[in-house]
């Protein structure tokens, strides 16, 4: 019988990602401060069904909401690292990054009594410094790129890739890839935004957004045979609306009646360590 392991994981960005955008007048910023209204009633729900999670937390969320996220600690779940401020590592220097890498591991530091495990890159876009910084910091897991579905990976350091030339892979370190996508996040089907760049309608049917998630989770019990891990990604100030917390009740119970093992990032990283430790064959 296949091991079905799930992370259900909430980027706690608050106001960060539209400071980071560029956008602080008082509206957009207030939907950001609208993840903070949400993440009690997401708490309890979590509560409810005997869900741990994993917050990815920003450093900016960190020191502007402390006493919620205490809550979420003191609730039992992990919190890992989500960079300083929202900007992409791809967009920093590399004394940028790691100067922002060190200070929100510090606030984490502060708020659990320890480092932070693993890490999720603001926006998904990794810098060509993230995964020597992570390393050199003691990070154990990224959970960043989309290489895979249903497995876990070492990540590799030193890839050339150019237009012209077939891409030359470097080897694989000992941090391990939780890997993530796009259609298991709620920001890009539910978020509107508007820029005078980029138009995302978002606004999407919640009910048809779940049954895609549920039916992924549905497809990794056919495709593997021994164990595999999906992660889903949430925004509390996303997912936190009325009708979309419905959609995650549907979701929690879909996935529960399926036999998911509902686990940290932290844990899935850990099982992965021990079924394929560094330096064994895939």
């Amino acid at each position: 019988m296949s091991d079905l392991l799930v992370c259900i994981t909430f980027d706690f960005d608050a106001m960060s990602g539209f400071i980071a955008r560029g956008m602080t007048s008082p509206s957009p910023i207030s939907r950001g401060e609208f993840g903070p209204v949400a993440a009690p009633r997401i708490l309890e729900l979590l509560r409810q069904r005997g869900v741990r999670s994993t917050w990815c937390i920003p450093g900016h969320t960190l020191e502007t909401y402390p006493e919620h996220c205490r809550a979420v600690f003191e609730a039992g779940h992990e919190i890992a690292h989500h960079g300083w401020t929202h900007v992409p590592p791809a967009s920093l220097t590399r004394e940028q990054e790691e100067a922002g890498l060190v200070r929100a591991n510090e606030a984490i530091r502060r708020l659990t009594g320890r480092y932070a495990r693993g890490y999720r890159s603001p926006s998904w876009d990794l810098s060509p410094h993230s995964v020597e910084l992570l390393l050199a910091h003691g990070f154990q897991y990224d959970s960043s790129m989309m290489g895979d579905d249903y497995s876990p990976y070492r990540v590799r350091q030193g890839d050339v890739i150019e237009l012209e030339q077939p891409a030359v892979f470097g080897p694989p370190t000992r941090l391990i890839e939780l890997p993530i996508a796009w259609s298991l996040d709620d920001y890009p089907v539910f978020e509107f935004i508007r820029t005078p760049q980029t138009l995302l309608p978002g606004n999407s049917n919640a009910n048809l957004v779940v049954e895609n998630w549920i039916a992924d989770f549905t497809y990794m019990q056919r495709a593997v045979r021994d164990w595999g891990v999906l992660t889903y990604t949430f925004h509390p100030f996303v997912i936190g609306r009325g009708h979309r917390m419905l959609a995650l009740e549907r979701l929690l119970t879909a996935l529960a009646a399926g036999g998911a093992r509902f686990v940290t990032m932290e844990e899935a990283a850990a099982e992965y360590d021990r079924r394929a430790p560094f330096g064994s064959a895939r």
